[in-house]
C-alpha cells in the first residue's frame, strides 16, 4: 500500500516513518539475462543454469547490482511523492548484499523513510531499506537511498 503525499511540507511531516512494505516480485532468469545483456555480466553463476545447478549455490543467482536496481519499482510502490516538479535519485550511502537471490525467488522491500532535510530548491531524502526475500533468513540487500524533491 502506497503512502501518498502532496508536496515538499507533507513529505518532510514523514520523516522517520516507517513506509511498509512492497508486493513481492519474481527474480526469472529471464530477468537475470536481461541484465547480464545490459550489463556485459555474463559470468555463469548468474547465466549458465546448468554449471550454476553444481555451484556453490545450487541455482544461478541474480547479480547484486540487479537486486539493487529493483530497489526503484519496489520502492515506488512504498511512496508517492506528489506536487513536485522532479525527482532525484541522489545515491547510496551504504549497501550490503548479506544473501544471493537464487533465480524464482520473490523479494519485497521494507523501507524507512529516516530522514528529510532541504536543501536548496526542495528536500532530501534518506529511506533505510532491506530487500528481502521469501522465505529468506537473511536479506538480499540492505541499503540506504538518498532522493531528492524539487518544488
Amino acid at each position: 500500500m502506497s503512502i501518498t503525499v502532496n508536496g515538499l511540507d507533507e513529505l518532510k511531516k514523514l520523516a522517520g516513518s516507517d513506509l511498509g512494505t512492497s508486493e513481492w516480485i519474481e527474480v526469472t532468469q529471464d530477468r537475470i539475462n536481461t541484465f547480464a545483456d545490459a550489463t556485459g555480466d555474463h559470468q555463469w553463476i548468474h547465466v549458465d543454469p546448468e554449471r550454476a545447478a553444481e555451484g556453490p549455490f545450487g541455482a544461478p543467482i541474480a547479480h547484486g547490482y540487479l537486486t539493487l536496481s529493483l530497489f526503484i519499482p519496489l520502492f515506488t510502490e512504498l511512496l508517492d511523492v506528489q506536487g513536485v516538479t522532479t525527482k532525484v535519485n541522489y545515491g547510496l550511502n551504504k549497501v550490503r548484499f548479506p544473501s544471493p537471490v537464487k533465480v524464482g525467488s520473490r523479494i519485497r522491500l521494507v523501507g524507512k523513510l529516516t530522514d528529510v532535510e532541504d536543501v536548496a530548491g526542495g528536500v532530501q531524502i534518506t529511506v533505510d531499506g532491506a530487500i528481502e526475500i521469501e522465505g529468506g533468513a537473511k536479506p538480499a540487500a540492505v541499503l540506504q537511498s538518498l532522493s531528492r524533491f524539487y518544488a
